[in-house]
């Protein structure tokens, strides 16, 4: 069954009125599932909203970037969505009706111990909201589809916000926080009148498509370039008997009716007629670009396209907003389920804000040049939080390479003490810090928090090892050591330390986000 054209029957039920929740979210795309899957496995109580009556249908983006697979491997569902998806194949350039060039659009890299997911991953974006959504429903979260968020207020205990069903049918809920993740047209960002500024992009039109072909091979993205310098693509869909269409002719939005799109992709390619079998979805994207000022008002936060919109040029706004919701989701827990500070939660502003900024200038520069190539520079992976007030590295003398705090943690295969073979991300994997000790001697575990959801110590080597570094891959990731590493539940450094004050340093920093006593749940 392709779900992304059937209509399902599925969704929660309303809750009763005047219901109390941990985190509302508003919108069920790729951000709200993600965020709803973080918060569901640290055991705080998110309730999703969705105004429409299912996923979104539609191919729309395509492209998981390596670290965004990290994300995914860390919430529990890489494999299934490797499965479900592909490698991106070659581009062919059609002239004359035959093939004249064949190009490496999307450039392959090999996998490294330190980087064990090297490509960007193509994924239908519909399919990678199904397997949110499942996973989501694995951790006992859900949806409530066909439900609408209207309005909201918040004051020092939190947002009440009003909810309408399609039916009519209207409830209060409460929540300690609310989080938009309701799309570029964003109902909580108008709400809270935040604005959206940034570059000016070329007026146009782009109309997509998913589309079921005859007459092409399945081991290209066909691309045809039209006179006035725009093109028209059909990309195979992994996973799917069909592709995905790009028509980039248009000065104004034309006609969305499957019976236009055919009738373009006839005008435009060799195809004929009778090969555009069927036209299974469309939709419109003009080109725009922007952020909001803030990610934060109170106890209301945006995330993914609500508080930035990217071209698509380059793959990068799923992930963005993806990795919003990795880096939101951990903090909410933190402070409602361990006693952290309010404040943490602003580190969310100063941590992602800057990344948006940053990525939404290589999106608008790919987009207005027109480079057609994509390489290693779009895989997120240099992503990091050196400036961020979470981040403290306190060793000297390092040798160039090495990872530093606020840096991405890197995987590398090891062994357990009794031969096993396992790897770092086995270890990192989960809702917990984990407090990486290398020598096996640098630290004293009964200073430390002993709850295994907040903190987890492994020795790598030492005379109680954890860990056995065979093959110096964990060496090479991190250098030789010893020292002490603090790593957030999101996969970065937030502490470097030498061994010899490595366990005051590590208390001092865990005070800012740790607290050994829970916090009651939402009733």
């Amino acid at each position: 069954m392709e779900l992304n054209n059937v209509k399902e029957a599925f969704g929660a039920a309303l809750p009763d009125d005047g219901a109390a929740v941990d985190v509302l979210i508003a919108g069920a795309g790729p951000t709200g599932l993600a965020l709803g899957i973080d918060l569901a496995r640290r055991g705080v109580r998110a309730l999703i909203v969705e105004r429409q009556d299912r996923l979104s249908p539609g191919a729309r983006g395509t492209g998981l970037q390596p670290r965004s697979q990290e994300v995914y491997d860390d919430l529990g569902l890489l494999d299934t969505v490797r499965a479900a998806g592909g490698l991106y194949p070659k581009t062919a350039l059609w002239e004359n009706g035959r093939i004249t060039e064949t190009t490496e659009m999307i450039e392959r890299v090999d996998p490294t111990p330190a980087v064990p997911y090297s490509n960007t991953l193509m994924v239908p974006q519909f399919r990678n909201q199904e397997l949110l959504y499942e996973r989501l429903r694995e951790l006992g979260g859900e949806v409530l589809f066909g439900t609408e968020l209207t309005a909201f207020d918040q004051d020092s205990t939190g947002v009440t916000a009003r909810l309408r069903r399609a039916d009519g049918a209207e409830r209060t809920v409460h929540g300690a926080y609310l989080v938009g993740t309701d799309g570029g047209r964003s109902t909580v960002r108008r709400a809270l009148g935040a604005r959206m500024s940034g570059p000016s992009l070329e007026p146009g039109a782009v109309v997509l498509a998913d589309v079921r072909v005859d007459g092409l091979d399945r081991d290209h993205w066909h691309r045809w370039p039209l006179a006035n310098g725009g093109f028209v693509s059909l990309l195979p869909l992994a996973g799917t008997d069909y592709f995905q269409s790009f028509i980039v002719a248009f000065a104004e939005a034309p006609d969305l009716s499957p019976e236009t799109v055919h009738a373009q992709l006839v005008a435009h390619t060799h195809l004929d007629a009778e090969q555009i079998r069927e036209v299974l979805w469309t939709s419109l994207y003009r080109p725009k670009a922007g952020m909001v000022d803030a990610y934060r008002a109170g106890r209301v936060f945006l995330a993914g396209d609500a508080a930035h919109i990217h071209s698509p040029a380059g793959g990068q706004g799923l992930n963005t907003s993806v990795q919003d919701a990795y880096n939101l989701g951990w903090k909410l827990g933190q402070v409602l389920r361990h006693g952290a500070p309010d404040a943490l939660l602003d580190t969310y502003d100063a941590e992602r804000r800057p990344i948006a900024e940053r990525i939404l200038d290589t999106s608008t520069r790919l987009h207005r040049s027109r480079e057609l190539r994509r390489g290693r520079d779009l895989h997120q992976l240099d992503i990091g939080y050196r400036d961020s007030p979470l981040t403290r590295e306190l060793r000297t003398d390092l040798a160039e390479g090495i990872p530093v705090a606020g840096d991405r943690a890197p995987d590398a295969p090891c062994s357990t003490a009794d031969g096993k073979p396992t790897r770092l991300f086995d270890a990192f994997r989960g809702p917990h810090f984990t407090l990486l000790d290398l020598g096996g001697t640098g630290v004293d575990d009964t200073a430390l928090p002993a709850a295994p959801d907040l903190l987890r110590l492994v020795r790598v080597g030492g005379p109680t090892p954890d860990l056995i570094d065979t093959d110096g891959h964990i060496r090479d990731a991190y250098g030789p050591g010893p020292a002490v590493l603090l790593i957030r539940p999101d996969g970065y450094l937030a502490l470097a330390a030498p061994p010899e004050d490595a366990t005051a340093q590590v208390t001092a920093s865990l005070g800012a986000y740790l607290n050994a006593e829970p916090a009651p749940a939402a009733r």
